[in-house]
């Protein structure tokens, strides 16, 4: 996809707050003028990657997929799937109260195997709230299931992570 050019406007309004917005291909970001180097380049690396996550989340159809997977593997289908931009310690999140899940944006640079393991595991939460023995069995209908789990613990979202198999 190629790096993004980067325009760093320094505020002397701001204080805290850190603004990325994209516009052709540039990303115009706005920091207090108090700002390090250091900081401005940090900022500048977090604010690309956050904003790339978000054009790739973008170009997939993560309630098609949920539709497929469930018919695929006999699951429940959610009231709504949608992509989370700010879950950052978790892979997926289920409120089966009123069938939502939320898929983090992370997933989106990583193989599609993996983010449909995901979308499989929340989906089983419509089912079974907790990680028992029934809900894994429901879980390992993905024949992936367990590559994925790996494949989750190696990237190290941390042992919070409801998807990350470590729960």
């Amino acid at each position: 996809m190629g790096r993004m050019q980067v325009e760093v406007i320094r505020s002397t309004r701001r204080r805290k707050t850190i603004q990325a917005v994209e516009r052709n291909g540039v990303v115009r970001l706005s920091i207090p003028h108090t700002f390090s180097k250091a900081e401005e380049q940090h900022w500048a690396d977090v604010m690309v990657k956050r904003l790339q996550r978000r054009r790739d989340a973008d170009r997939i159809d993560v309630a098609r997929r949920a539709r497929q997977l469930a018919e695929r593997h006999d699951l429940p289908r959610p009231a709504s799937i949608r992509w989370a931009t700010n879950q950052n310690s978790l892979w997926g999140s289920c409120t089966p109260a009123d069938g939502t899940i939320r898929i983090s944006a992370r997933l989106a640079e990583y193989p599609r195997w993996v983010l449909d393991y995901v979308i499989v595991h929340e989906l089983a939460h419509l089912r079974y709230h907790g990680h028992g023995p029934r809900f894994r069995a429901l879980v390992d209908r993905y024949p992936l299931a367990e590559r994925a789990r790996g494949f989750l613990i190696a990237k190290g979202a941390g042992e919070q992570d409801d998807a990350g198999g470590s729960s």
